[in-house]
């Protein structure tokens, strides 16, 4: 049996993990990581990783960007794997992110759900026949209107996947009202929408003469997101040092 700490427990996603977790018969959730404990939980609350007393074999993190720091200081003390899903992080903190990660095992992805990761597969195939041929490439993102960055990490990562294919020749333009310029070939464009309690929606746009291609993700609940880090959580305790992804949760 795989045990486990929730880093964030007493958010949505920390209750909706514990939640599926109470129900596996693979992974337990021992201990739990947050501000405060309201004494819901039926596991041990404690304010850090690194106060938390209690044996486990991975760390899941759904939190916020502020609480990472220690997160990662925590984990690196007591090695222990982690599954990542923390967005919005500071170029700082990546690096911090990669530096922990020649110590412990971290498994960093913007999004978890299945769907979004074969997504990214998809897209380097397109974008190798599309761009060439002088599509134009824009990501429209749409979150809830809690969600407070922008854009979302998984509009990145769909942008960034597009853009390894191009040898990281694109710029990304997230913003067109302050310039009147027409639009230029080498560009992603990308836009936010916060509203409502839309989970999450991802538009991939290629754009060509005469005719577009839109490759689209709906997520209609958090369910995705909470199973696919439980099953991070699976793959990465008991592994080496380094930095993984859910492509290698997939195969």
């Amino acid at each position: 049996m795989i045990r486990a700490i929730m880093h964030g427990c007493n958010g949505k996603m920390g209750q909706m993990i514990a939640g599926l977790i109470a129900a596996d018969e693979e992974i337990e959730l021992v201990a739990g990581v947050d501000t405060y404990d309201e004494g819901k939980n039926s596991f041990p609350v404690f304010k850090s990783v690194a106060e938390c007393t209690v044996e486990a074999d991975v760390v899941i993190d759904f939190s916020a960007a502020p609480a990472v720091d220690n997160l990662l200081e925590g984990c690196v003390a007591k090695k222990l794997p982690c599954v990542l899903c923390t967005t919005g992080l500071s170029e700082e903190q990546i690096a911090k992110v990669k530096e922990a990660s020649t110590k412990v095992a971290i498994l960093k992805s913007a999004n978890m759900s299945l769907g979004i990761n074969m997504l990214l597969k998809l897209l380097k195939e397109a974008t190798a026949t599309l761009a060439p041929a002088g599509f134009d490439i824009e990501i429209v993102e749409k979150h809830h209107n809690q969600k407070v960055d922008a854009p979302s990490g998984t509009a990145l990562a769909l942008a960034d996947s597009i853009n390894e294919e191009l040898d990281n020749s694109y710029k990304y333009v997230y913003d067109r009202s302050q310039v009147r310029e027409k639009r230029s070939r080498k560009e992603i464009g990308i836009s936010a929408v916060r509203g409502g309690t839309i989970v999450g929606d991802h538009d991939v746009i290629f754009a060509g003469p005469d005719e577009v291609i839109t490759f689209s993700h709906r997520a209609y609940s958090k369910g995705v997101f909470a199973k696919g880090a439980i099953q991070a959580a699976k793959f990465l305790a008991g592994k080496a040092a380094g930095m993984y992804d859910m492509s290698d949760v997939i195969g």
